[in-house]
């Protein structure tokens, strides 16, 4: 009886290895356990990205509503209007151009809450857009003359915007203001060359228009400054400015 156990045994040693060499019954034991265990999948490494994304798109956004919200109700002068377009251009920078458009969209939302959609689309243009601008061109690495041209540009077509909202809002042309101001200042500056005439009311339109455009230009500039300083520290620094500024800063690669 012990020699028929024995045997058994040993023929049931020696046929094992080949069921487990065999494909055909290796296949059909993997069959059997994806069936009993349905919901184990392979881990995707991508997957955590998603979460990820979503979170940053949304604190961002807040951040940006938050920041325009603050200077709203207490102004604190150009300090905190640098950093209007900045988070959606760290949205862009960092998660591409859906997400930076679905970051201005939640932040419009947002201050349509917060504030009313009147001052909601007074930031959405143009600084909402302006983010997104800034950070496509960062990511490309495009010249800072590039991108300081087309965000003042943005800027410049935002503030005749927000003077035509408000205009038709209130019912009056407040453009009147703004070229009765310009040639008070143009008829002084004559005064004081010895100029005796008198500017044409294009000719006011032109140099306001102009001024609006350099100051746009300044704070773009000042808007690259800051992003340079602090995108940078967050892991997705912007293009290097020209010599000449890094000079005037003393910033090192």
């Amino acid at each position: 009886m012990s020699d028929f156990l024995s045997a058994d045994a040993a023929s049931n040693s020696g046929s094992s290895p080949s069921t487990n060499n065999d494909p055909e019954t290796a296949a059909i034991s993997d069959l059997a356990g994806d069936r009993t265990n349905p919901g184990q999948k392979k881990e995707n490494p991508a997957s955590g990205e998603a979460p990820l994304r979503l979170v940053e798109t949304a604190f961002l956004a807040s951040t940006a509503s938050l920041i325009w919200l603050v200077n709203y109700y207490f102004p604190l002068g150009p300090l905190l209007r640098v950093f209007f377009p900045v988070p959606i251009a760290l949205v862009y920078l960092r998660w591409g151009n859906r997400a930076a458009w679905m970051a201005t969209l939640v932040s419009g939302l947002l201050l349509s809450v917060l504030m009313g959609p009147t001052r909601s689309i007074l930031y959405v243009m143009p600084f909402g857009i302006m983010g997104v601008v800034l950070g496509g061109l960062w990511r490309r690495k495009a010249s800072w003359s590039v991108s300081i041209s087309l965000g003042a540009l943005i800027g410049t077509v935002g503030f005749f915007f927000r003077f035509w909202l408000l205009s038709a809002l209130v019912g009056q042309n407040l453009w009147v203001y703004v070229t009765a101001q310009v040639t008070e200042m143009v008829e002084w500056v004559f005064v004081k060359l010895g100029w005796l005439s008198v500017p044409s009311f294009n000719t006011i339109g032109a140099i306001a228009a102009g001024m609006i455009l350099v100051n746009n230009i300044v704070y773009l500039f000042v808007v690259h400054l800051v992003a340079l300083l602090l995108l940078g520290r967050l892991g997705n620094p912007i293009p290097l400015p020209p010599r000449w500024v890094q000079a005037l800063i003393d910033y090192d690669e």
